[in-house]
């Protein structure tokens, strides 16, 4: 079985490979994909798998993440990665002062497309913002803590269990393994 992970990030294709392990053969394909900006992940998602089998014409994945804080409305959403390097992890500190509703997710949604199917498979997360406290991992991980640790407290092993991606990976592993037997 082959799939190929169309993004700008060799990391992620590096993430997912290792995720399938011999499985599936995992291929990159450097996409430069719009940004598109929806409140749904998941429309994002698919749009961009459309967009990316449009160009590369082979079955392929794409994903995309959203950071939700209950108190701001859900803020920054589907705009993480934008307000991450805005703001940074200073800035949403900043506007959580004072707040006692320290309620946040993250949820990620991989899309699927050959030409025939688009599918979305996601992962949720569901933590509060806390102080920064780790060293490993990036982003939010620092302020994002799950069941008594943050997110850059754990191993990458760990993340991966339990992350939002790793989820959303499993779901979309299921699948795919299902139907290419």
């Amino acid at each position: 079985m082959r799939i190929t992970v169309v993004t700008s990030n060799p990391h992620k294709a590096e993430e997912v490979a290792a995720f399938f392990g011999d499985a599936t053969e995992v291929e990159h394909e450097l996409l430069e994909i719009p940004e598109y900006r929806y409140e749904d992940v998941a429309v994002i998602a698919s749009e961009k798998a459309r967009y990316a089998f449009e160009r590369v014409r082979r079955p392929l994945i794409v994903d995309d993440t959203g950071f939700f804080i209950q108190a701001l409305s859900g803020f920054p959403g589907s705009c993480a990665a934008y307000v991450m390097k805005t703001l940074g992890n200073d800035g949403i500190l900043k506007l959580m002062e004072g707040v006692g509703n320290r309620k946040s997710w993250f949820e990620t949604v991989i899309a699927y497309a050959d030409g025939k199917d688009l599918k979305t498979f996601s992962g949720r997360i569901d933590g509060v913002i806390v102080p920064p406290r780790g060293s490993l991992g990036f982003g939010y991980d620092p302020i994002f803590e799950w069941e008594g640790r943050t997110l850059a407290e754990l191993t990458t092993e760990e993340k991966s269990r339990i992350s939002h991606r790793g989820l959303a990976l499993a779901a979309f592993r299921d699948w795919f393994t299902g139907h290419n037997p």
